[in-house]
């Protein structure tokens, strides 16, 4: 069964139980997913779902920052509540210990040893990373690592 699959069967459930916050979070991946899909013309993957996934999660932590400093905690805590429910959806996240070693063992690889260098080690860790480890979090261990 693909992670399309199990996302339609969830809404599905939801949708039975009554579930309505869940079942609008999940109702959006899907519409999400088949944008996607129309878009490419063919089904996607898992690992593109998971990235479709990450996309979604990351743009409701700029609506939190907004709602918040906006004063709207209500709106803030709904988009919260969404996060968990797509967070079931999304790739096991890398912490910020094993970017480190992934960031230093591709730099090594690759040669990279000082600022000049980031352009070309953020693109090959970020291809390395894919929808493992948020693009923020990438750059700011680039950084240290490369001393810029």
């Amino acid at each position: 069964m693909t992670l399309r699959d199990t996302i339609a069967k969830d809404m599905t459930a939801s949708l039975k139980a009554g579930d309505k916050e869940r079942l609008g979070a999940l109702r959006l991946l899907l519409s999400a997913v088949k944008y996607k899909e129309v878009d490419l013309r063919r089904p996607l993957t898992d690992e593109e779902v998971h990235a479709v996934v990450a996309t979604l999660v990351r743009q409701r932590h700029d609506s939190i920052e907004q709602f918040k400093k906006g004063n709207r905690l209500d709106l803030a805590e709904k988009e919260e509540r969404e996060i968990g429910f797509l967070s079931l959806y999304q790739a096991t996240q890398l912490g910020a210990e094993e970017l480190g070693l992934l960031v230093k063992k591709i730099a090594a690889q690759i040669g990279a040893t000082g600022p000049k260098d980031m352009g070309a080690l953020m693109k090959a860790v970020m291809l390395e990373a894919k929808g493992k480890a948020d693009g923020k979090l990438i750059n700011e261990i680039v950084k240290q690592t490369l001393g810029g």
